[in-house]
């Protein structure tokens, strides 16, 4: 039997904090309390019987992501405690992929994205994003309400995912499908990764047998020799990541501008510019809430707490941003980083430029060709989906003055 020292403390016999709950999703603050009332880390569940240590401070979260000789990002050891089924496995099981990996292989498949995706110039992706937002526009403008997720959000991600990889607009459907099941962790979970497993198996099947100009292509022909497994859980890892959080991101700013009339008056003078709401979000309502899990290597002692084995290591970006505005002076500059969203260290985003960039364009954009754009509920009224991993709107229901494409103008001044 391991005996702890007595200074550390041990959650072994703790009641964890459930974020599985129904509650969680209304209202995360409360249960980010409930952690943080246990210290810099806290014990938690992400489903039921799965526990884990959620890190809500900013020091430890720092220490814990600089820290690759202590902590391991390689989940197996764990997974070989959890259930077969497990509703979280989707979102943590061990693949080979820059997220999962460490070391020499993490450098190589992280090498390799950066690599990719450093070929999409940033007009071309502009490019591709007024072409998403004109057709979303195109189709619900002349109804004179929308939901600014289900019918803009969500799609216009699937589209502009689509297109880089090397898909028609048709599959955009299955796309979101597939990961909107995974990444709430509840009862589809598991469908919803087989789902999302098989969108990727048929896409790099098919670009294995006919490459084009797109980003699996890329990867395939690129030096450092990835196999077509290592590929396709490549394109698992960063449409994943690209879908879910860049929707999700896009979806809570669009609600802070509309939530904020304020904000949204001055928002086509560009006297508040999209960059300033997109940063706000990423520091109180970020996406990605609960995520960038470690492992501890051994067990150790560490921020006042006794880490075991095969115990997920969870950063709560969530409560992070939470406990920043509770303390905020007001002295911080709207543009600066010191939110975490991006992560930290080794395994930062290497994407967040390109995210950065689709997001502000899509809000411009939008709200060049909607400029009248009327929230149908307040802010307080709005309701999120459940799961522990992600902040995520249900719906954002809208109403404008109808548009017809036909006579509509583009924001650039061409007639469509």
């Amino acid at each position: 039997m391991t005996t702890y020292p007595p200074h550390r403390h041990d959650f072994s016999r703790s009641a964890p904090v459930r974020l599985w709950e129904d509650g969680f999703a209304p209202d995360p603050h409360r249960y980010y309390q409930a952690l943080r009332a246990q210290g810099p880390i806290g014990w938690a569940e992400l489903a039921p019987g799965v526990p884990a240590y959620v890190v809500t401070d900013r020091r430890a979260a720092l220490d814990l992501m600089h820290d690759v000789e202590t902590f391991s990002h390689d989940p197996r050891a764990w997974e070989e405690t959890v259930p077969v089924d497990a509703p979280v496995l989707g979102m943590m099981r061990w693949r080979p992929n820059a997220l999962f990996s460490d070391g020499a292989a993490h450098q190589r498949y992280r090498t390799t994205l950066i690599d990719v995706f450093g070929l999409v110039e940033p007009h071309d992706l502009r490019g591709r994003v007024h072409r998403a937002v004109r057709l979303l526009a195109g189709r619900i403008g002349p109804r004179g309400e929308a939901d600014l997720v289900a019918d803009f959000s969500r799609p216009l991600l699937a589209l502009v995912l689509n297109d880089l990889f090397g898909l028609p607009d048709s599959q955009s459907d299955r796309l979101n499908a597939g990961l909107g099941k995974m990444m709430e962790g509840g009862p589809q979970a598991v469908e919803g990764e087989a789902q999302f497993a098989q969108y990727v198996l048929d896409l790099i099947a098919a670009k294995a047998e006919r490459p084009g100009d797109d980003l699996p292509s890329r990867l395939l022909d690129h030096p450092a020799g990835l196999t077509r497994e290592e590929v396709t859980w490549q394109v698992f890892l960063t449409l994943g990541a690209g879908y879910e959080p860049t929707s999700n991101l896009l979806s809570n700013t669009l609600s802070r501008i509309l939530g904020n009339p304020l904000y949204y008056s001055t928002l086509t003078n560009g006297a508040r510019p999209v960059m300033d709401a997109v940063v706000e979000v990423l520091h109180h309502e970020t996406p990605l809430a609960n995520y960038g899990v470690h492992y501890a290597r051994e067990p150790m002692a560490f921020h006042g707490v006794w880490l075991r084995e095969a115990v997920p290591i969870v950063v709560s970006y969530g409560a992070l941003g939470h406990f920043a505005e509770q303390h905020d002076t007001g002295g911080r500059h709207p543009n600066d980083a010191s939110h975490l969203s991006w992560g930290a260290g080794a395994h930062a985003c290497p994407v967040k430029q390109h995210t950065l960039l689709l997001v502000t364009e899509a809000i411009e954009r939008l709200t060049q060709w909607l400029p009248d754009l009327d929230p149908v509920l307040p802010r307080e009224r709005l309701s999120w989906r459940p799961g522990p991993f992600h902040r995520s709107l249900t719906a954002l229901p809208v109403r404008f003055s109808p548009r017809s494409p036909a006579t509509a103008s583009d924001p650039s001044g061409v007639r469509t």
